[in-house]
């Protein structure tokens, strides 16, 4: 049983490819999505896996890798880590905006899954319930707006100005974003550009407003490009947020005086908070950078 909890939010800064492993449609790399939402979604095993993997890049202790997440399954000295990620949800897409260059959509459902989360851990806050029609969003900046209309991508959508959004939005840049200097720009446009979508609009944007790429498979032989070696690959783009629930007990190796829980979250609050994690496929590439942020 775990004992403690808190939450991690995870900020793409680069396009993130955390593979499905199957396709079933033109994308032959698809990303991750979530079965009843169709969001794009990071695996609880996947993120355990990178954070294992960069541990040491992270300034871990290799002596305790074993100890909070638990031995590899191939060890002859098995016993459960300490330490296990929830899935990531998706919190904000970036969606291109004829003004400002993007904005960061969200949806009432995104918001209320966030808020759940936050709330087991007393940090949701005052954020409003929020809701919104289809065809129709609210927004904070009326910088964004061509007269009373948004454009994002090829869509218009009639505009209302709200203030309890603009609340939650500075509310979300504060506990989503580092504090550091190199965020204050997406610390404030995170806060300024924060556009709620029906969730019916938003679902339109988290299929089909990712990032595909185009590659060809290279003969070794010829050096040139194989006959019918043409594939895509789906990328969830820069600038998106999401959140995964991080949870901790003792440390049970049984051969070690147990670390307590409490020093187990300290020690993953030390590795993880504000640090950038490799996540994901084609990290050769550049591929997979997250910044995360302990909310």
């Amino acid at each position: 049983m775990f004992q403690q909890q808190i939450n991690l939010f995870l900020y793409a800064i680069s396009p993130v490819h955390m593979g499905a492993g199957q396709a079933i449609d033109v994308i032959d790399n698809p990303i991750q999505r979530e079965r009843h939402t169709n969001h794009p979604c990071f695996a609880g095993s996947g993120i355990k896996g990178a954070v294992r993997h960069g541990f040491k890049a992270l300034e871990g202790d290799p002596a305790l890798i074993d100890r909070l997440l638990g031995p590899d399954s191939e060890s002859g000295d098995l016993h459960a880590g300490a330490v296990s990620f929830g899935d990531a949800q998706l919190v904000a897409l970036p969606v291109r905006s004829l003004k400002g260059s993007y904005v960061y959509a969200t949806s009432p459902q995104a918001l209320a899954r966030a808020r759940r989360l936050l709330a087991l851990t007393d940090q949701a806050g005052d954020w409003p319930e929020l809701s919104v029609n289809d065809g129709d969003c609210l927004f904070a900046n009326p910088a964004l707006l061509s007269g009373s209309v948004l454009h994002l991508e090829a869509f218009e959508y009639q505009a209302k100005a709200s203030e309890a959004l603009a609340r939650l939005a500075d509310s979300l840049a504060t506990l989503a974003l580092p504090e550091k200097e190199s965020y204050t720009f997406f610390r404030k446009k995170l806060a300024q550009d924060l556009v709620l979508l029906s969730d019916t609009d938003f679902s339109y944007f988290a299929q089909h407003a990712m990032l595909i790429e185009p590659h060809v498979r290279i003969d070794e032989k010829t050096g040139t490009a194989k006959d019918r070696g043409l594939f895509y690959t789906e990328n969830l783009p820069p600038e998106s947020l999401l959140i995964a629930p991080l949870m901790v007990s003792q440390t049970r190796s049984g051969k070690q005086e147990n670390i307590p829980a409490n020093e187990v979250m300290l020690k993953m609050i030390n590795l993880l908070n504000n640090k950038l994690l490799q996540i994901g496929g084609d990290a050769t590439t550049g591929r997979g950078l997250v910044v995360v942020k302990v909310a």
